[in-house]
């Protein structure tokens, strides 16, 4: 598992609208990649291309390629229903499904993409998924309660273990604290630095402290104006990135002046 994904001159749509523009990019297996950014630069939209999520939006498209080891993600023979079984996404606010057991959510990924399961693998994909997610001991009497009895930071990692359970090569993030305490923030930047030695993980986060605590490589996205599309202005190596950035416009979001 993991992959490398490699974007180039991407080019993202919503109808008439140009979003995002012009991102040239490369993200390493097994690594920790942030997306930082003032709201409304493109971050998360650019984030859903890399598992065509953002194709869910009517009008939505995008030009240029996003290849995961090399094959691309957008060639007319690809099902996007598979590009998101290889690519998982985690969102911003917890969502498990109400109606299921935590059992359950763990398994709807897994049900939804028609594989037939015995008793057995079931039992076997939920504990392993759930211990992935730093999890499994705290559920693993109650399998059969509504996963939405969890508390939040409880519920996020059950999203996590869903993502997981379908064995994707990369997992992608979208502010995936933003609605937690900082106890249950801890311990979802904890099971990132254990993803990685799995999967590619990539996040978007506000959180400049988390960025520089969990990733490995950041990438600083701007706009020009509200209205004009988000651009890529810098990507490098996250120490790099904090302490030295090449662009002014990364130091000063860095460091407070604006955003």
């Amino acid at each position: 598992m993991s992959k490398r994904i490699d974007v180039t001159d991407l080019n993202v749509y919503y109808g008439k609208f140009k979003a995002v523009e012009g991102v040239n990019l490369s993200i390493q297996p097994r690594t920790v990649t942030a997306f930082i950014g003032p709201s409304g630069c493109g971050k998360s939209t650019f984030l859903r291309t890399l598992n065509r999520m953002h194709e869910v939006i009517p009008g939505a498209y995008v030009e240029g390629r996003v290849e995961l080891d090399g094959d691309n993600l957008y060639a007319p023979e690809v099902d996007p229903v598979m590009v998101r079984r290889e690519v998982g996404m985690v969102f911003q606010r917890p969502n498990p499904f109400p109606t299921m057991s935590i059992k359950e959510n763990v398994l709807a990924g897994v049900r939804l993409n028609s594989r037939r399961i015995s008793a057995a693998q079931a039992n076997e994909i939920a504990e392993r998924s759930l211990r992935q997610a730093n999890l499994w001991n705290e559920v693993k009497d109650r399998l059969n309660s509504p996963g939405s009895g969890l508390s939040g930071g409880q519920q996020q990692r059950l999203c996590i273990a869903r993502a997981i359970a379908v064995r994707p090569e990369v997992i992608l993030m979208d502010e995936p604290c933003s609605a937690l305490d900082p106890i249950s923030t801890l311990a979802i930047e904890d099971l990132i630095g254990e993803l990685k030695e799995v999967y590619t993980v990539v996040i978007v986060t506000h959180n400049m402290q988390q960025a520089s605590r969990v990733s490995d490589q950041t990438a600083f996205f701007n706009l020009a104006a509200q209205g004009k599309p988000g651009r890529l202005i810098e990507v490098g190596a996250t120490e790099t990135i904090f302490s030295n950035p090449t662009k002014k416009a990364t130091e000063d979001y860095i460091t407070g002046r604006f955003g």
